[in-house]
């Protein structure tokens, strides 16, 4: 592999005329310069330079291999330009990964001001499971991603390098005509007696709802299993029972349902920024997690 240090100085040399002029343009000694040139020259296996009483010129050999030496080192000044536009984020491409009820919620106040911020970046959002974007992290389909977890589960921090958001509180859902809509705030053990609505197929809100009414001394009564928190509401809100919900799942509320507080009496869970440990972040992530940082601390104040 020919040393592209040395190829700059061949062309250096070429162009100037001499080693002298050269080694006063790069800053380097003739004596320094011709070493260079020579160890190049062993290199090709044949003579590159013509030394003269007044200066050098190139063999032939050395004339085509300074050809190639100017595209090259064109080249590499065109990557340098490039990276710099990234790392100045005038232009690349961020791919990150989230998961549904952020994505209706904190999400849309980042995405709108990183786009303002940084308008030539291009992103590529991916709203998946958590399951998903683990695997989409460990892959690096995505350089970062949204995640969430319950005190009981908790993402190994060894796993991933992790920073906590926010909070996001446990809420109770409930029709506008239901007996305790005008409350805003309630106990679980005021609510035995209560048909309520799940989501269905081993969801977290399941695992949330069945510690929580154990906690409070009941087991829940289960009249619907929803596949998602739309589907839950709609049901919420012609009476068929309540439910509970992420306060992010519930931003974007059925106009016929409430949503009250449980104070500590069902627990929250943290949504999370998650980087993998082994990967140099790139400048428009950095960007991307600082805005997040930013929003959701305007978004907890606010709610």
């Amino acid at each position: 592999m020919l040393d592209v240090r040395r190829l700059a100085l061949l062309a250096a040399v070429i162009d100037s005329g001499s080693m002298t002029a050269a080694a006063d343009e790069l800053g380097f000694s003739p004596s320094a310069v011709s070493q260079q040139l020579r160890r190049l020259e062993s290199e090709v296996g044949q003579p590159l330079l013509q030394r003269q009483a007044r200066g050098v010129r190139p063999t032939e050999a050395g004339a085509v291999l300074a050809a190639h030496a100017r595209h090259l080192l064109r080249r590499l000044e065109a990557a340098e330009a490039d990276l710099a536009e990234i790392a100045g984020l005038r232009r690349g491409t961020l791919a990150m990964g989230t998961f549904p009820t952020v994505a209706s919620s904190l999400l849309p106040l980042a995405v709108s001001r990183f786009r303002t911020q940084y308008p030539n970046v291009r992103l590529d959002v991916r709203s998946a499971r958590l399951d998903g974007l683990t695997a989409m992290l460990e892959d690096g389909t995505v350089g970062l991603s949204l995640l969430w977890d319950y005190e009981w589960s908790r993402i190994d921090p060894g796993t991933f390098a992790l920073t906590p958001l926010l909070e996001d509180p446990t809420t109770l859902v409930v029709a506008a005509d239901h007996r305790v809509a005008r409350r805003r705030q309630i106990a679980m053990g005021e609510l035995a007696e209560e048909s309520w609505i799940v989501r269905a197929r081993d969801h977290p809100v399941a695992e949330v709802l069945a510690r929580s009414c154990r906690a409070a001394g009941f087991t829940p009564r289960i009249a619907f299993e929803a596949n998602d928190y739309q589907e839950a509401q709609a049901m919420v809100s012609v009476g068929l029972g309540i439910a509970l919900a992420p306060r992010t799942a519930v931003t974007n509320k059925h106009p016929d349902v409430r949503v009250l507080s449980l104070g500590r009496g069902a627990p929250a869970r943290r949504i999370l920024i998650a980087h993998r440990h082994d990967r140099v972040r790139a400048p428009a992530e950095l960007a991307m997690h600082q805005v997040l940082v930013e929003v959701a601390r305007e978004y907890q104040t606010r709610a």
